[in-house]
């Protein structure tokens, strides 16, 4: 029996639902979803396996004209995920279809040549049925794709059909990870993007872009079932550790509540976790601790 293996590029402008669709094609939660768009920072491999497949897909950050230094690197992630990929899947919000088709003849000047890119138009449980087609003929006289697929990450309509159109344009080859991996990251890693989780969708406006994790320790102890987790959140100003922490420590204290029981399920026992807020001026500015955080 023939296999096929390659890597597929989940790319988009922000919250446009590429998350989402991971999370829904590998049928777990792997990244981070919130309301709030740049929650993606990081290029992440979500890997599925089947008896004659496997799929690495690359989540990225959306899409933007970087500000500052972070998200700079966040743009060089996704550039890298284009170029590495054999299949682009590039999602666009049906919801919001209009004004993404026109910055979409500026954003497929990044496509790369000669490489299979399929237009997701997400969200299709917010239109109306008669609107798709529009839609998808708007879409392909802007940009030659090789397959329109409508789908709703949320609810998981079509996942299957786009899944299936994608193993039809894979390469043979051989199985890039051991078929029980089901991401290239490290447990680590997740923890301290579930506490970022937790704080984007606790806090408003500017303070959770102004956030990062870091663990600092991460360790089980042998005499009992549970892991201990020390995690540093890094601000920008003495103001936003402030907030963070909240009147009697009861931001922070939520925060780690909440970031616990994500953590509890995702290790699969208990966990003893400290959060402590530092702050660091200008972090997202300055290369070299974004290198330190990660963000290389």
């Amino acid at each position: 029996m023939s296999f096929k293996a390659g890597y597929v590029a989940l790319v988009g402008e922000p919250n446009v639902g590429k998350s989402t669709l991971l999370n829904g094609l590998l049928g777990q939660k792997l990244s981070i979803v919130t309301p709030k768009p740049q929650t993606t920072r990081h290029k992440i491999a979500g890997i599925l396996t089947k008896q004659d497949f496997q799929i690495v897909f690359l989540d990225t950050p959306g899409l933007i004209k970087p500000r500052y230094a972070l998200q700079e690197v966040m743009m060089a992630f996704s550039n890298a995920a284009l170029h590495d990929a054999d299949i682009v899947v590039f999602i666009l919000d049906a919801s919001g279809a209009a004004k993404s088709l026109k910055n979409l003849s500026v954003l497929s000047r990044s496509f790369p040549k000669g490489t299979p890119v399929f237009l997701a138009l997400n969200k299709i449980d917010l239109v109306k049925k008669n609107e798709i087609l529009p839609l998808i003929h708007s879409a392909n006289e802007v940009y030659p794709f090789k397959e329109i697929i409508p789908v709703s990450a949320l609810t998981g309509e079509n996942l299957e059909d786009l899944e299936n159109t994608i193993v039809k344009y894979l390469p043979d080859g051989h199985a890039f990870y051991p078929e029980d991996y089901v991401s290239d990251r490290d447990e680590r890693f997740f923890v301290s993007e579930l506490v970022r989780e937790e704080i984007f969708k606790t806090f408003k406006e500017e303070v959770p872009y102004s956030t990062t994790v870091e663990i600092e320790e991460f360790r089980e102890k042998d005499d009992e079932r549970k892991t201990y987790i020390r995690a540093i959140i890094y601000v920008e100003k003495e103001s936003q550790k402030g907030i963070i922490i909240g009147k009697k420590g009861a931001a922070l204290k939520q925060i780690g509540q909440e970031s616990r029981k994500q953590i509890e399920e995702l290790i699969g026992h208990e966990v003893f976790l400290e959060l402590f807020v530092k702050v660091r001026d200008g972090w997202r500015d300055d290369k070299k601790t974004l290198s330190r955080l990660g963000y290389k």
